[in-house]
């Protein structure tokens, strides 16, 4: 049965406060085998025969859309996907090195870009935030505090118009490390 990394927007912050006990029992009355959450940040670990991951998308956003009262972007990339962001190198070692106290995030979105929306994401980046896409990540990389950076996801989501979320590439790489790929 594969198994699934949900990335889901808006758990605990902004007021929205859900426990991951919560959220572990939301997700298995959905019918999700094996459910786990990784930190309280809205990462859900599960597996399922589903045969469309993204009829699960909308059925796991309609679900907690339902239970929790407020719209919850959610996310869904295969373990295997997951180790492939953990271990993509979106930026040279130097770039990284660049600046002490750098972060590496990755914003987790619907679907690929086409030409023009990814066009207008890059066009985003500042002399502090520098971003790549690669498939329907956007990876970011904010030289300076989070709470300083001039790039934005509320930015990105406007100029879009569509929804993302986003972790550290520390969380991503922990999670793709706990649930490795069978074989993997």
């Amino acid at each position: 049965m594969p198994r699934y990394v949900a990335f889901l927007r808006a758990i605990n912050v902004g007021g929205h406060v859900v426990t991951m006990d919560r959220l572990r029992s939301l997700c298995e009355r959905m019918g999700l085998a094996n459910v786990g959450t990784f930190i309280a940040s809205g990462n859900v670990i599960f597996e399922s025969p589903a045969r469309s991951a993204k009829a699960l998308e909308a059925k796991i956003a309609a679900d907690l859309r339902q239970n929790l009262g407020y719209d919850v972007a959610t996310f869904l990339r295969t373990d295997e996907e997951v180790a492939e962001i953990a271990a993509y190198r979106p930026f040279p070692p130097r770039a990284l090195a660049a600046a002490a106290g750098s972060r590496l995030y990755v914003g987790f979105l619907a679907t690929t870009l086409g030409p023009a929306p990814k066009k207008a994401a890059l066009a985003l980046a500042t002399k502090v935030d520098e971003l790549h896409l690669h498939g329907r990540e956007l990876y970011w990389l904010c030289h300076v505090k989070f709470k300083d950076a001039e790039f934005t996801p509320a930015r990105l989501e406007k100029t879009l118009g569509t929804q993302a979320t986003f972790r550290n590439i520390t969380t991503v790489k922990k999670i793709a490390a706990k649930y490795a790929p069978a074989g993997g």
